[in-house]
């Protein structure tokens, strides 16, 4: 068994002592992992890091195997990052995410190409926050769990959408919000069908609505909570003033 494919680094686990388990993202086998001899060898100690691009091809006896990888470098945009800690922590919550969320050996190409989007913008703390978001807002809707954001659970209006319910996921209006604001969670606007321009607290309206879902609809289920590195990127945005 063999294929070869594009992919985007999540994680490296040390594997005894020169090798590592190399966990990746890609569009056609989905989040994959595999074995790679030489890990700490200087050719690949500085591919082996998350975030960069890389060509993989996978060899195992049987399909279930773990199987090994063999890499070659596309594109290394971690060491761009590496004084930025913002962008590191966004990396990093992204990475986590995608290994804790999407099952393995699934192809979810959408995700893919959203995730490769967001790296290319990860020193651009104006743009990635908001665009962070819309991909968590994928995973969703990926894995079967998407928010209805088109119109309003009670009304069926299409505008002024404000709220979301926290039971059905689905978009409710200013109006009809009205009585139970401390039950519903806050849709900002960038979210809509139509989106608005970015206003002061959209980013962490957004990251408590989709951590809400992803959480209770994905994670809990299977006895897993939202990554320590999600925590930490939201506190960074918090102290650069971006929520």
């Amino acid at each position: 068994m063999e294929w070869t494919d594009r992919a985007i680094i999540l994680a490296v686990r040390t594997h005894g002592e020169a090798s590592a388990i190399v966990e990746v993202l890609t569009p056609e086998h989905g989040r994959h992992a595999g074995l790679v001899r030489g890990a700490t060898g200087k050719r690949l100690r500085g591919v082996l890091q998350p975030g960069n691009v890389v060509e993989v091809h996978w060899r195992a006896r049987l399909s279930e195997h773990l199987g090994a990888f063999s890499l070659e470098p596309v594109e290394a945009r971690a060491p761009a990052l590496f004084d930025n800690a913002l962008a590191l922590a966004g990396l990093g919550s992204a990475c986590a995410m995608a290994s804790l969320t999407l099952p393995e050996r699934e192809q979810h190409q959408n995700i893919f190409e959203a995730f490769n989007v967001l790296m290319e913008q990860m020193l651009e703390p104006a743009i990635w926050p908001a665009l962070y978001v819309r991909w968590e807002a994928g995973m969703l809707q990926e894995l079967g769990y998407g928010l209805r954001l088109d119109r309003c659970a009670a009304t069926n209006a299409t505008d002024h959408l404000t709220h979301v319910s926290p039971r059905s996921g689905q978009a409710v209006s200013a109006k009809a919000a009205e009585p139970y604001l401390d039950k519903l969670l806050k849709l900002p606007g960038f979210l809509n069908k139509e989106p608005t321009p970015l206003q002061d607290g959209d980013i962490g309206f957004g990251l408590t609505l989709t951590g809400y879902f992803l959480e209770r609809r994905v994670l809990w289920p299977v006895n897993k909570t939202l990554p320590e590195a999600r925590g930490r990127m939201i506190e960074r945005l918090d102290s650069a003033q971006l929520l």
